[in-house]
């Protein structure tokens, strides 16, 4: 998988506000938002063009774990790639909200909490993504 640039950008900046005091969240926090979200966007694309090269066969299989008259192999890559963007997506939405009760509270202990948590599910995500990408060279 290519390395993506803002999903870089985005790990670099949420190891450094684990260091941060609740000053420095309460003034970075958009700039933390902004630069997470970029990154995210940046993984979504990034799905978006491996799964558009996938077969027919496996973007079913991935749409329908029961496809019909599609290969048991494939069928199994599918279901490891779904398996790893279902864990990296309620990853990245424990994380949000960490982060939405870590602003709600002033609490800048749950918001390096949050921090980590973000770390954590972009790194499943590029996982998943690498997943996709062996998936579509088998099927």
């Amino acid at each position: 998988m290519r390395r993506l640039v803002s999903v870089e950008e985005a790990k670099a900046l949420l190891t450094e506000s684990i260091e941060w005091s609740t000053w420095s969240w309460m003034t970075e926090k958009g700039r933390v938002r902004e630069v997470t979200d970029r990154g995210t966007a940046c993984l979504d694309e990034a799905a978006e063009e491996i799964k558009a090269s996938w077969s027919a066969d496996l973007k079913k299989a991935y749409r329908d774990e029961n496809a019909r008259n599609v290969d048991p192999k494939i069928k199994a890559a599918a279901k490891r790639v779904k398996e790893a963007d279902d864990e990296a997506y309620l990853a990245r939405i424990d994380a949000e909200q960490t982060f939405d009760e870590a602003e709600r509270l002033l609490s800048a202990s749950m918001a390096r909490e949050g921090a980590r948590k973000a770390i954590f599910a972009f790194d499943l995500r590029e996982k998943a993504l690498r997943k996709a990408e062996a998936a579509g060279r088998a099927g």
